[in-house]
Parts: C-alpha cells; structure tokens; sequence
C-alpha cells in the first residue's frame, strides 16, 4: 500500500519561532518538536556544506522510530561540479555521516541549478554513480579524500537497505518526454515542483515514488 509522508525543507528558521515553535522553545529542541507532527524533514545543511556522522546521528536520535528524513545532495555536485567528474565528491559526501540515518534514510534529492540544460549523456553517467543501496553507499563512502578526515567519516552501513534519488530540475530543456524516459531507465524519481512559475513545473512519475516539493506559492 502507498503512504504519503508530509514534511518540512530544513527545520532552523528564525521566523518559526513563536508561530510554528512556540515561545520558549530552545532550539536544540526544535528538530523534536517538528518531528512530533510530521512524519518526515528534508535536511538541506547538506546541501551547502559536507555535515559530520555525529550530526546525521543526532538528528536519528531526535525522531520518532518511523520517521524518515530526505537528504538534499551537495551544491559542491550539482551546482559547482555540475554532476560531471563526481566520483570523488559522492564519496565525501556519503562518507562525511549520511549512513548514520540508518533505518530513517529517506530519497536522496539532487537539485539541479536554473544554468544546467538537459545533458542526456551527462546526467546518465550520474545516475550510473548513484549507489542504490547503503551497503553501496559505503562502499562508495570508502574511496573518499582527505577532504573528509578518517576520524569524521564514517563507512560502514548498519545494514543493507535500498536507496532511492529524486531530481528536481529547474531548466525548461528539461520539459520533453526524453526526460522523463531517462529517469524511467535509471529509476530516478522526477520532482514535481511547485514554484509558483518560476521554474518549470513537471508531473511525470518515473520511479516507484514521488517526490512533491512546495517551495513557490502561497
């Protein structure tokens, strides 16, 4: 049977406390509270800068046993690399602390920057790099750098569960059903997005879930 998960894009916001977070709330408390009423948060820290294991571990830790967190992939991939020559940069960021989820690992969302047009071949060998699972996820977490000290990092998956990865696209090259077959082939989920406009807005199911994003309108 489906289910549908509902959550929030991150969980610091300043403006949230004393509407959403009440008064007084600390906020080391915050991603608790959150979690009390949602059934899943996406964290996008990691999509600015490589997080720590103890960091993943904590935020584990604060949520309900069936809650389940996305994971927003590094800009340092997809903003700055542009998906392409990724390999060691996949490998930093599964090894700076994502398998510490463990059980709570959500989809793996890789967004992908207004200035990067539809690339077939490009986003192809991405897909290909992907791992699939957290017993690939550490595997691939082994071959990192140095950028991520052996003494932060972590390697090993707790178990072998399934990983999934969705894409949100943000070019209107993207708008064709090529690309909707390309995901299809790489069992990559399409992000419908609604941006009020501003980036293209697309419906294609293209993996066995669906990722809603509501980050534009009112």
């Amino acid at each position: 049977m489906a289910r549908i998960r509902v959550g929030i894009s991150g969980w610091t916001y300043a403006g949230w406390r004393g509407d959403f977070y009440p008064r007084g709330l600390v906020q080391r408390e915050e991603l608790g509270y959150a979690a009390e009423r949602l059934t899943s948060i996406e964290i996008n820290g990691s999509f600015y800068a490589l997080q720590r294991p103890t960091s993943y571990a904590h935020w584990r830790d604060q949520t309900p046993d069936d809650f389940v967190f996305a994971v927003k992939g590094g800009r340092f991939i997809t903003h700055l690399k542009k998906l392409a020559g990724v390999e060691t940069a996949l490998a930093n960021f599964f090894a700076s602390g994502v398998l510490a989820l463990g059980p709570k690992t959500g989809p793996l969302l890789w967004q992908l920057p207004p200035s990067l047009g539809f690339d077939a071949e490009r986003l192809a060998a991405f897909f290909d790099l992907l791992p699939r699972s957290s017993s690939a996820a550490a595997d691939l977490a082994r071959t990192h750098d140095d950028k991520v000290p052996d003494d932060r990092s972590l390697t090993v998956a707790d178990a072998d569960r399934p990983l999934r990865h969705a894409l949100e696209v943000r070019h209107a090259s993207f708008t064709s059903d090529e690309t909707a077959a390309l995901l299809r082939e790489h069992d990559v989920a399409l992000v419908v997005a609604d941006t009020a406009g501003k980036w293209p807005y697309l419906e294609a199911v293209t993996s066995d879930h669906v990722y809603v994003r509501l980050h534009g309108d009112k």
